[in-house]
């Protein structure tokens, strides 16, 4: 009996709580002119009903409009909030008078929607509203003064960073300390891309003058200038700031380390100088700090304390230097850390293998030495680039063993060596593979589940490798870049193989020790993969590979081979006449098949030590390379030869024009490649015409001009 009375004692305030939950369902229904009202509004506006998941379902059969998508009311059936972002709205909003009669809403969200229209005055009569969210809605002109009435507002949301327009919104009149002087309540201000440059210098004092709540600043690409006055201190509670993309062109001030509250400073392309002050990275509660591509801004990175709470690291593109720090691993709950471009030197440390939620660290362009940490905990590693450092060492499999999420790994440029683990092409995630220009050795074996491989991208070039190209290489399916080149490869490629490779839109094995077997190519059963990028240089061809149905080719080199005979003309209209580069020097070539008709795109066109024979080719009409040196073509430019070379030449500055009467061969050979042509020593020619103000300067200069090339 005694047990009843206690459960009964507690099912009463249970009975109490559902009674009132059933009260507030009742009494929250909503109002009939609440309902007309949010008709109208529907009415008024205009948007793709297939995209929008609120609007279209309005409906005026669906009574209670309290449960409306985007709808929120209060106890009283009153509607207190509007959640109508992203819904595709093109116009209407200027005529949208029922919207401006909700006088009962605090939380109006508009965002991303499609307006073209400066913002409505009507806004500033919803005296009511808390929060103002009109973000990348493609609202233009000058924002009204009429929205200054808001005085309740804690948040506002007037961010246009990527507009449609040329119109941007701006605050010129009323200027930013008219408009938020009688906003005290605001706590978070969003003006990212809002143009603000008419308060000059002026926004610190603005801002610190009327807004002492501010906890959230955020003034992204809004022109506004250095430097950053000592008045913003005053905002003791500011825990989000951000300037980036703006010409402050100043110093970080050390007070921003006083900002107690300070979980995110991103300074990224502001111009800043000096030296970045450390104890701002010593800011207990900071999570992500970004200072990239401020390339004045000098700095180091000091001695982090225990439990540090940076989750995210970017100096990239800063004159930041010295050494990582060992206590980098302090910094448990590092997600991101980006350094590249930078002066960094010394080893990476290896306590960075603690750091478990990595997923983003960019190293490159650095002098870091030493070699390369291992990652086997940092389970959540996506991106890896340590390129363009002086790494040395191995790599082995324990430096990414149980890395299943890793998809982007860039090594190249540095001076590894060993040889290259298997498992790194059987890393299940793995999508990019750059190990270019390093010094790895031996063969590279066969790999495990090349067909289900999600690798795209395979860059092993300028190594010492050596033996055959592994198989397993030809059947990844989705692989569309493989470079071989430049390493000590050996054996047969046959096209076939190639053609396996059905996403493939680049391939360079050139210099190698292989031999490509392009006789399949003319098989009416082969398909070729379309590719936009084809070197082939020294793989001991024959015979040019059938390419007449190339249609996306812009760049092709099979130079240094054995092909003899003609240089076929459909060789000009591959790509659809896109080709841009055409590299077919050092053959034993001998005429140009009729009728010749060089891509007007071509601006590299090299076709020297070969045994051509005959008139000069006229060259594509605006080149930057041209190279016929080392042939047996007749001894003369053609006369209209300067209609095809005027466009080139008249992108020769004055300052390539030399006064000096230097005979360097150098110095030649230099002048003539700059202004598009090159005639080497087995061709004399006359100089018949050149484009003004080279013309002056070889009419000068004529008798050298043909005694150089007599040579």
């Amino acid at each position: 009996m005694t047990n009843l009375y206690f459960l009964w004692l507690f099912l009463i305030p249970l009975f109490q709580i559902l009674s009132g939950y059933h009260i507030f369902l009742v009494s929250s229904q909503c109002l009939d002119d609440q309902k007309s009202l949010l008709l109208q509004l529907k009415g008024s506006f205009q948007y793709d009903s297939t995209l929008s998941n609120k609007l279209a379902r309005w409906n005026q059969n669906r009574t209670e409009c309290c449960n409306w998508d985007g709808v929120t009311c209060d106890l009283s059936g009153h509607v207190i909030a509007l959640e109508l972002d992203n819904q595709t709205i093109s116009s209407g909003i200027e005529n949208a008078s029922a919207l401006f009669s909700l006088q009962y809403l605090e939380r109006l969200n508009l965002a991303y929607n499609m307006f073209n229209v400066s913002i409505p005055v009507g806004i500033g009569n919803l005296t009511n509203l808390k929060y103002l969210n009109l973000s990348n809605a493609d609202f233009v002109g000058q924002i009204p003064m009429m929205l200054s009435r808001l005085t309740r507002l804690v948040t506002l949301d007037l961010s246009a960073l990527f507009p449609d327009f040329s119109q941007p919104l701006k605050l010129e009149n009323p200027n930013l300390r008219h408009f938020i002087e009688n906003s005290t309540e605001l706590r978070e201000l969003y003006l990212d891309g809002v143009d603000l440059s008419s308060q000059r210098t002026e926004w610190c004092q603005s801002l610190s003058s009327y807004l002492p709540k501010l906890t959230i600043l955020s003034l992204r690409a809004c022109q506004i200038s250095g430097p950053i006055d000592e008045s913003l201190s005053k905002l003791h509670f500011l825990s989000f700031i951000r300037l980036d993309q703006n010409n402050l062109s100043t110093t970080v001030p050390e007070y921003f380390a006083n900002f107690s509250s300070m979980t995110t400073l991103k300074l990224a392309s502001c111009n800043l100088q000096g030296t970045f002050p450390e104890r701002i990275f010593q800011v207990s509660v900071l999570e992500s700090l970004d200072l990239s591509t401020n390339e004045l801004l000098r700095g180091s990175i000091p001695i982090f304390l225990q439990n540090g709470s940076l989750r995210r690291l970017s100096l990239s593109y800063t004159n930041f230097s010295g050494s990582l720090p060992e206590s980098i691993s302090n910094l448990r709950n590092l997600s991101r850390l980006e350094l590249s471009n930078c002066n960094f030197n010394g080893s990476i440390p290896s306590t960075m293998a603690n750091l478990t939620n990595l997923g983003y660290l960019d190293f490159s362009f650095n002098n870091f030495t030493g070699s390369i940490p291992y990652f086997q905990r940092s389970k959540k590693l996506t991106y890896l680039d340590l390129s363009r450092n002086g790494l040395t060492g191995l790599l082995s499999r324990a430096h990414f063993e149980g890395l299943s999420e890793l998809i982007y790994i860039n090594l190249g440029d540095n001076s590894l060596n060993g040889t290259l683990p298997a498992y790194i092409f059987e890393l299940p995630s793995l999508q990019q593979l750059f190990l270019n220009s390093n010094q790895f050795v031996g063969q590279v074996d066969e790999f495990r589940n090349a067909s289900s491989s999600l690798l795209d991208i395979i860059d092993l070039a300028n190594n010492h490798l050596n033996g055959s190209i592994p198989k397993s290489m030809f059947e990844i399916g989705r692989l569309k870049v493989l470079s071989l080149s430049s390493n000590f490869f050996r054996g047969i490629v046959p096209l076939d193989l190639i053609g396996r490779l059905s996403n493939l839109s680049r391939l360079e094995l050139s210099y190698n020790n292989l031999t490509v077997d392009v006789s399949s190519s003319n098989s009416a059963s082969f398909t070729f993969p379309q590719l936009n990028i084809l070197k082939l240089a020294s793989c001991r061809l024959q015979k040019f590979p059938d390419l007449k149905n190339q249609s996306r080719m812009i760049h092709l080199d099979l130079s240094d081979n054995q092909i003899r005979g003609a240089i076929p003309n459909w060789i000009w209209g591959i790509g659809g006449g896109g080709l841009t580069h055409l590299n077919l020097s050092f053959n034993q070539l001998e005429y140009v098949q009729q009728p010749y008709s060089a891509s007007s795109n071509l601006v590299v066109l090299d076709l020297h030590s070969n045994r051509l024979k005959g008139d000069i080719l006229i060259p594509p009409s605006s080149p930057i390379y041209v190279d016929y040196s080392s042939n047996n073509l007749n001894n003369s430019i053609p006369p209209d030869i300067g209609n095809s070379l005027a466009e080139s030449l008249s992108l020769l500055p004055p300052t390539l024009v030399p006064d000096s009467d230097s005979d360097s061969d150098y110095e030649w050979k230099f002048i003539f490649a700059a202004v598009g042509y090159v005639v080497g020593a087995a061709n004399t020619i006359s100089l018949l015409w050149f484009y003004e103000p080279v013309k002056k300067w070889f009419d000068k200069h004529t008798e050298k001009c043909l005694l150089w090339f007599s040579r």
